[in-house]
Parts: structure tokens; C-alpha cells; sequence
């Protein structure tokens, strides 16, 4: 049945020029009634974009020492960073944290976690991350590919 609105309409679309060609069945179309429901509004979840590759890889050595530092008293995150310093520019920080930051990179691999500080992500990434020791010292080494320029002591670097 049809509400007075809706027969106003009909009426007023019936009587256009370009309609009146067409069989009066195929001009209407059938309106909802009140008891019937809309249909339900599906949801989409949004799809997670994951890289394919790690954003830095980290050898067996640097594993099992960052093992070694995360099964400490305080098991925290170790969050890698750079920082303007040395006189090249920049420089590698590393930092115990207590949970990510909202834009950290997480990579994990052999079982480790290691962060990723968003703001040193573009001048770090394809690094390997490398532990060694010697005589003298014991220490993480980054192998960059991105590093154009650095320092005569190996304390800063220079990425473009």
C-alpha cells in the first residue's frame, strides 16, 4: 500500500515526458514497508600490511647475546636508535625499554625481539646487526649498506 507521499511521487514521475514510453510496470519500484529491515551493514576488518623482509637481520653471535642481556633480573626490549652525534651526524643508540613505542618496528628473529625507533628506520634498514669481541673490547657492530660517509674512528656515519 502506498503512504500519500510516495503516490505523490509516483504520480509526479508518471507524468514525465521521458517516462510516459515506458509500461507502467516497469516504472515502480517495489517500496519497503515499515516491519522490514534494511540490510545489516557488513564490516570489513582492514587488512595488516607486513613487510616480506626484516628491516635489519641480526647474526647468531648478536642473538645469543641479546638473549643473554633479555634473560637478565628485568626482561625488557632493546629499542635500536640513531642520534645526531660524532662528526659525521649519526650515531647508534641502543635503549632498554619497557614496552614499544607506537610507531617502533618489531623484528623478530631466532626468538628475539628487537625494536626499531621509527625516526632511525629509513638510515638502518638492511643493516645487519653483529656482536663481537676481541682483546680490548666487546661490542654491537652495524654493517650498513645506506652509509656514504663516516668517521675515521667508527663512531658516527653518514647516510643519503
Amino acid at each position: 500500500m502506498l503512504s500519500a507521499v510516495a503516490r505523490r511521487r509516483v504520480s509526479h514521475v508518471l507524468r514525465s515526458p521521458v517516462l510516459s514510453a515506458f509500461p507502467y510496470s516497469c516504472r515502480l519500484r517495489p517500496l519497503m514497508s515499515e516491519a522490514s529491515q534494511p540490510p545489516p551493514v557488513v564490516k570489513r576488518t582492514r587488512p595488516t600490511i607486513r613487510s616480506t623482509k626484516a628491516a635489519i637481520t641480526i647474526t647468531s653471535p648478536a642473538a645469543q647475546r641479546l638473549r643473554a642481556l633479555l634473560e637478565g633480573p628485568n626482561p625488557q626490549l632493546i629499542r635500536i636508535g640513531v642520534r645526531n652525534k660524532g662528526c659525521a651526524g649519526l650515531s647508534y643508540h641502543l635503549d632498554y625499554v619497557d614496552k614499544p613505542g607506537k610507531f617502533d618496528e618489531v623484528v623478530e628473529q631466532d626468538g628475539i625481539k628487537v625494536l626499531i625507533d621509527s625516526r632511525a628506520l629509513f638510515s638502518i634498514i638492511g643493516s645487519e646487526m653483529d656482536w663481537q669481541e676481541d682483546a680490548l673490547s666487546a661490542k654491537f657492530v652495524f654493517n650498513n649498506p645506506n652509509i656514504k660517509d663516516a668517521c675515521g674512528c667508527g663512531e658516527s656515519f653518514t647516510v643519503s
